[in-house]
């Protein structure tokens, strides 16, 4: 995560969309980087609100506009499912050696997930609280050059961005049957990517 407190911006970092990358060129920009543990380093709308919200308003009485990518649904799975594909995450349990892409993402639309599915959501991670603290700016990941403006027109700067945090390139396919369960069962993770322009 980084704060950006004259700017009045926070820029929330969800897991897997290229937010390492943002991370390490704005970092210098930055009032507040927040790059470990991971679960504050990716912390979710309602961790904002509870814990950094409240920080900037109660201190400084300001109120910051929040930013965050959101990655095509079925993208954002194969990146996770790539990601745990890494030669060393061998017989580990969150390792996804082994198993086809069709069963990674049947074990994650499962009320209990294996450890290897566990992954989290993108519409959990950006809900919109009951006070109304949510995500005023949001981006598509498939979209870098919209993203890339608003930072530099924002916070007045140059980026120049590296690849970084990959997951290893593979040819990943979802059969129309998992395709079509998946988008039924994850309804509101499509419907909040449609909505973004």
């Amino acid at each position: 995560m980084l704060v950006f407190y004259k700017e009045r911006l926070a820029f929330l970092s969800v897991p897997k969309t290229g937010t390492t990358a943002y991370e390490t060129a704005l970092a210098p920009h930055a009032d507040m980087v927040i790059s470990e543990p991971p679960m504050l380093k990716h912390a979710p709308v309602y961790r904002y609100n509870r814990f950094i919200r409240p920080m900037f308003e109660r201190v400084c009485d300001v109120e910051l506009e929040v930013m965050a990518v959101m990655r095509e649904p079925v993208s954002w799975l194969g990146s996770w499912y790539r990601y745990r594909q890494r030669p060393f995450m061998e017989g580990k349990s969150n390792s996804t050696h082994g198993i086809s892409f069709d069963e990674f993402v049947l074990a994650y639309m499962k009320g209990n997930k294996p450890g290897f599915a566990d992954v989290g959501s993108q519409f959990q991670f950006m809900k919109t609280q009951p006070n109304g603290t949510g995500v005023t700016h949001f981006f598509r990941y498939e979209d870098q050059p919209k993203l890339k403006s608003f930072l530099e027109d924002r916070l007045k700067v140059e980026l120049t961005l590296a690849q970084e945090n990959v997951s290893p390139k593979m040819a990943l396919s979802l059969s129309d049957d998992v395709a079509r369960r998946f988008k039924k069962k994850c309804a509101e993770e499509f419907d909040l990517y449609a909505s973004i322009s």
